[in-house]
């Protein structure tokens, strides 16, 4: 394995790659809001209940959990470009399944498939640091971690308006177009990356991390339906309690792990990674709030009455504000420290939704609202990346910002279940129909504004690192120290260049 520049990169341009990875980003994170619009006609569209057509965004946020760190380790070790790939593949074919589906069962498989994809943010970040030149580094990685809001925000609309004036089969089919349009533009102008990590596949330490993710996130997003203090809730969150602590204990004791535990506990990894859930949690919480009160109807006294196409238009202007600040984080984090610019970006989410709590009753207010925030999880998403590239070797580049991306996702489920309890349990008449009330969304608000402090006081947690020169800037923008080869798996930090930078950077 060689951690140096390929020769390879030199013949393609660098903002071609970005710009191929940041695609794919905004495509595989489309399937977050693809099925919004879809649901209040799931139930007829698919002759099931309401309750199992709920299974149609379980099944893509289970297999979205198990198959992120998945994907990255299997990077890591065959490839990053080659599992990318596989990673597009499989959001075609769930896409294709998808589209010609008429029924539950085949659209549950069509949409674990599509989940299946969610390993190319990760991916992405991870090819950006083999691939592309320091100076080129940090903006990159910003821009790829922000796509997983961008491509949410602005599918929003695309998908209401497509479903609003064509078969819903369409919003499929179309995903699988994009998705092979992706495969076909990775293999013609993305490069592979040469740094591998020679070992054996973690199957058993996989099936752990799956059973204990599924158990948990399971209780999670179906609590609600099954009801939190029903046998099967309280048995989800009991099974996942014992089988995740098992795991950990089995990949301390194995050679070739699927998540190196010792890494992910240093400092810099871990109260990142803890930052990544309250961030994710706060990220979402509004986007369950906002489209409610822009779609309800005005005689509610706080509804403002807008249909789905208009409230996706008026949510989208939040995906455009975070591709515009990403790069701006990767200037803050370059000159000041990611550490400074995860922190910063808590602050202003928070700020956000402090605004919201008197910013719900026009358009305009939420807009302003709903950009404010999305400007600071914007700031925090590019930095987090930077964070775990400083304090871990580039052999495990794949692996720990799969953790890391998957720390989001456990943050956004939460948010799902936590904001839609409140909401469900705060609630207005409005003839005969129980809505929610606008008290329980501004619960909702001040908890995502919560979440955001939260990040904010985890971020001080980060040990701070003192710059000391043009290696030091480069590791701030997410970029390794030397490109030296590194130590096999289980060898002592400060073994070779690489790994004494990864050590120095998480202490």
């Amino acid at each position: 394995m060689t951690a140096a520049a390929p020769p390879a990169t030199r013949d393609r341009s660098p903002g071609l790659i970005v710009a191929v990875l940041a695609f794919c980003g905004i495509v595989v994170s489309l399937m977050q809001t693809l099925v919004v619009p879809l649901l209040t006609d799931l139930p007829n569209l698919l002759h099931t209940s309401a309750s199992n057509a709920g299974w149609v965004i379980t099944a893509t946020l289970l297999s979205g959990a198990v198959f992120t760190p998945v994907m990255g380790r299997l990077g890591d070790m065959y490839g990053k470009r080659r599992i990318l790939a596989l990673c597009l593949a499989l959001l075609t074919l769930g896409s294709v399944i998808c589209g010609l589906s008429d029924s539950l069962f085949p659209m549950v498989i069509g949409r674990i498939l599509q989940g299946g994809s969610f390993g190319v943010i990760a991916l992405g970040m991870s090819l950006m640091r083999d691939e592309l030149p320091p100076a080129r580094l940090g903006p990159s990685v910003a821009l790829m971690s922000a796509t997983l809001g961008i491509g949410g925000a602005v599918g929003l609309p695309v998908a209401a308006l497509v479903a609003q004036n064509a078969d819903w089969h369409m919003l499929f089919w179309g995903a699988a177009a994009l998705g092979a349009l992706d495969i076909v533009l990775v293999l013609m102008f993305v490069p592979e990356s040469p740094v591998r990590t020679p070992a054996r596949f973690d199957f058993l330490g996989t099936l752990g991390l799956s059973a204990g993710l599924v158990a948990f996130l399971l209780a999670v997003s179906k609590g609600a339906d099954w009801g939190w203090g029903s046998p099967t809730t309280l048995g989800m969150f009991a099974a996942a309690l014992v089988i995740l602590p098992l795991w950990g204990l089995g990949e301390l004791r194995t050679r070739e792990p699927l998540v190196d535990l010792r890494i992910s506990a240093r400092p810099q990894v871990l109260f990142t990674n803890l930052a990544s859930v309250v961030i994710g949690f706060a990220m979402y919480a509004q986007s369950l709030v906002f489209p409610q009160v822009l779609m309800l109807p005005e005689v509610s006294g706080y509804g403002l009455g807008k249909s789905m196409v208009v409230t996706g238009l008026v949510m989208a202007p939040a995906g455009l504000v975070m591709m515009v600040v990403s790069p701006l984080s990767a200037k803050l984090s370059a000159a000041k420290g990611p550490k400074v610019s995860l922190f910063v970006g808590a602050v202003v989410t928070a700020a956000g939704y402090l605004i919201s709590l008197v910013m719900l009753d026009a358009v305009w207010k939420i807009v302003i609202a709903t950009s404010v925030s999305a400007a600071g999880c914007a700031l925090a998403y590019s930095a987090m990346p930077a964070l775990i590239m400083q304090a871990v070797p580039m052999r495990q580049t794949g692996s720990a910002t799969g953790l890391n991306t998957l720390m989001r996702s456990i943050g956004t489920s939460s948010a799902a279940a936590v904001i839609s309890m409140i909401l469900a349990n705060m609630t207005s008449d409005l003839g005969g129909r129980s809505i929610p009330s606008l008290g329980g969304f501004k619960t909702a608000l001040w908890v995502g504004f919560a979440a955001a402090a939260a990040a904010a006081l985890v971020s001080l947690l980060i040990p701070a690192r003192k710059p000391a020169g043009e290696a030091d800037t480069a590791m701030a923008s997410g970029t390794p120290v030397a490109p030296a080869a590194e130590a096999p798996a289980g060898t002592p930090a400060g073994t070779t260049a690489a790994t004494a930078a990864g050590t120095a950077a998480a202490n």
